[in-house]
C-alpha cells in the first residue's frame, strides 16, 4: 500500500532528476557570434585586436586598445531556417525577428603620470547576447522502426511498483499525479501517466507487481512531432583594463549570467494495427527554465612589431544556478468492443524542481592579428572547450552523476576557427568572416559542425561611426524526440542568417 501520506518519505525521496540531460548541458554551453556589427562582420575574429565592445567578451584586455571613451547599440535581424526530415516526410519552418543583441560602454582613463609605465586605464560595463533560443518546427512521418510513444512510458515504468504509480481509491488523477512526483520522482510520474492512460499494461494487479507491456503494438505508427522553443542566454560584463608601455595590454572581465528558456513539444500518434488496443495518443509537454550564473576572463594583448598582435585569454567556466517548472497533458483513445473510449490526464499541475548547479566548460583563445597601418588588418582566433568537463551538480545526486558520466564519454574538446579581414579607404571600411566551429559530440554525425561566413561594411564620421553585417551560419543536426523509448530523431538542416546595424560613439 502507498504511503504517500508520510512526510519523512517525501524528505528522503525528494530528487533533482527531472529531465535534466546533454542536451541542456550543451544548450548553456554554447555560444553563437553576437554583437557589434563590425566584430559579427569579419566572423568575430577580435582576440588580438580590441578597439570593439564586442571584441571585450573575447578578450578583455581590448577596452585599452581605446584611444578615448567609446559607446556603441547594435540592433539585428534574425532569420532561422529549417529543412527537417523524418522517415521520409519532410516540412520546413521559418521565423524571424528583431533584436538588441548588444549595448555597451567603455570609459578610458590616460595616466597624467608621464614616467609611469600604466600608461592607460579603462572600465566598462557591456551587453551581450550570447545565444537566441527562439525555434519553431513541424514533422509528420511513419516510424517504421516498431518505436512508439508507448515505449517511452514503459521504459520509465519498467522495475516500478505498480502502487507507486497508479492513483488510490477515490484520489483525483491530479493529486495523484502531484504526489507521485513529490515522492517518488519525475520517473514514476512518467509511469504514473502510462498506466492510468491505459498505454501500459501490469503484468498483474497487485501492488507488488514491477513488470509491464504495452498495449501498443504494431510496426508503423503514424507520428507528427512539434517542437517550440523561446528564450535567449545573455551577460552582463564588467570590464577592467590597462594598458603597460607602449606594447602590452592585460585585462580581466566578471560576467554576470542569466537563462530565459521555454519549451513546448506536442507528439500525436495513431496506428491502425491489428491487437494494438490504444489507437492514438497526444502527448505535451512544456519546460520553463530561469538561470543566473556567474565566470570571469582575463586576457593579454602584445604588439610585437608595428603590425602583428598577439592575444591569449582563458574563460572561466559559468557556474550557474537553474529552477525548471513543467507541465504535460497525455491524451489516449483506445478501442474496446468496437468502440472509441478517451481518456484524458490534464492534471493543470505546475511541477516545481529543486534548484540545481551547471558548470559549463572553459574556455582558452590564442588570437593573431597583423594591422597594415591604414589600409586594413587580417585578423585570426583559434578557441578550444572541452565539453566532455560540463557537469550537473550536486554531484552526489545518483541521477546527476550518471549523467555526468555519459557526459564525459559522449562529449569531447570542440575548437572554433575564426578569421577576419578589413579594408580601409578612408572612412569606408570592407569587412569578411568566416568561422567553423567543430561539434562538441564525438559522434559528429548526430550533431554536425557549424560553418558560417560573413560580409560588412562601415563609415567613420569622426566621433560617429554606423556599421553594418550579414552573418550566414548552418548545421545539420539530429533532435531525439525523447531520451527514452521513443529515441528516433527527426534530422534537421538549420541555416541562420543575421543582418546587425551597429551606432558607435566615440565620447
Amino acid at each position: 500500500m502507498k504511503k504517500l501520506s508520510l512526510l519523512f518519505i517525501t524528505a528522503l525521496s525528494m530528487s533533482y532528476m527531472n529531465a535534466q540531460d546533454i542536451s541542456d548541458a550543451v544548450r548553456y554551453s554554447q555560444d553563437e557570434v553576437q554583437g557589434t556589427a563590425r566584430f559579427k562582420g569579419m566572423g568575430g575574429a577580435f582576440g588580438a585586436l580590441g578597439g570593439d565592445m564586442s571584441a571585450l567578451s573575447i578578450n578583455p584586455a581590448g577596452s585599452s586598445i581605446f584611444s578615448k571613451s567609446h559607446a556603441s547599440i547594435s540592433i539585428s535581424n534574425l532569420s532561422t531556417k529549417n529543412d527537417i526530415n523524418y522517415f521520409n516526410g519532410v516540412s520546413s519552418s521559418s521565423d524571424n525577428k528583431f533584436d538588441l543583441n548588444q549595448t555597451g560602454a567603455t570609459f578610458v582613463f590616460n595616466n597624467m603620470n608621464a614616467d609611469s609605465p600604466w600608461k592607460k586605464f579603462a572600465i566598462g560595463v557591456a551587453y551581450d547576447k550570447v545565444s537566441n533560443f527562439d525555434n519553431f518546427w513541424n514533422v509528420r512521418g511513419v516510424n517504421t522502426n516498431s518505436q512508439s510513444i508507448g515505449d517511452y512510458f514503459l521504459g520509465y515504468a519498467q522495475g516500478l511498483r505498480l502502487d507507486q504509480i497508479s492513483a488510490l481509491d477515490n484520489e483525483s488523477l491530479s493529486a495523484a499525479y502531484s504526489d507521485i512526483n513529490k515522492v517518488y520522482g519525475f520517473g514514476n510520474q512518467q509511469g504514473f501517466l502510462g498506466y492510468e492512460s491505459y498505454i501500459l499494461e501490469p503484468n498483474s494487479n497487485d501492488d507488488a507487481n514491477t513488470g509491464y507491456t504495452s498495449n501498443i503494438t504494431g510496426t508503423n505508427f503514424d507520428q507528427e512531432y512539434t517542437y517550440a522553443t523561446t528564450g535567449y542566454n545573455g551577460k552582463f560584463s564588467f570590464n577592467a583594463s590597462t594598458q603597460y608601455g607602449e606594447n602590452f595590454y592585460f585585462g580581466l572581465n566578471l560576467n554576470s549570467h542569466f537563462i530565459n528558456y521555454e519549451k513546448f513539444t506536442d507528439l500525436y500518434e495513431a496506428n491502425r494495427n491489428a491487437g494494438s488496443l490504444i489507437q492514438s495518443v497526444r502527448f505535451q509537454n512544456g519546460l520553463s527554465t530561469i538561470g543566473s550564473g556567474f565566470s570571469f576572463q582575463v586576457g593579454a594583448i602584445a604588439k610585437i612589431n608595428e603590425g602583428l598582435r598577439v592575444g591569449l585569454s582563458y574563460n572561466s567556466p559559468t557556474w550557474y544556478t537553474i529552477s525548471e517548472e513543467t507541465t504535460q497533458y497525455l491524451g489516449t483513445v483506445r478501442n474496446e468492443a468496437g468502440s472509441n473510449v478517451s481518456q484524458i490526464i490534464d492534471p493543470f499541475v505546475v511541477n516545481i524542481y529543486p534548484d540545481y548547479k551547471l558548470q559549463t566548460p572553459a574556455k582558452i583563445t590564442g588570437s593573431l592579428a597583423y594591422v597594415f597601418g591604414e589600409i586594413g588588418l587580417i585578423s585570426f582566433d583559434y578557441a578550444r572547450k572541452d565539453y566532455g568537463s560540463t557537469k550537473f551538480k550536486p554531484t552526489s545526486d545518483t541521477y546527476f552523476s550518471e549523467q555526468n558520466g555519459i557526459m564525459s564519454d559522449v562529449l569531447k574538446s570542440a575548437s572554433t576557427y575564426r578569421l577576419g579581414g578589413e579594408y580601409r579607404m578612408k572612412q569606408l571600411s570592407l569587412r569578411g568572416g568566416y568561422r567553423l566551429e567543430e561539434s562538441p559530440y564525438k559522434n559528429d554525425s548526430f550533431y554536425g559542425d557549424l560553418n558560417g561566413y560573413s560580409v560588412g561594411l562601415g563609415y567613420n564620421f569622426g566621433n560617429l561611426s554606423l556599421d553594418l553585417a550579414y552573418d550566414h551560419s548552418q548545421r545539420d543536426y539530429n533532435q531525439q524526440l525523447y531520451s527514452v523509448g521513443l529515441t528516433d530523431a527527426a534530422m534537421l538542416d538549420t541555416t541562420i542568417d543575421n543582418v546587425t546595424l551597429t551606432l558607435g560613439f566615440s565620447l
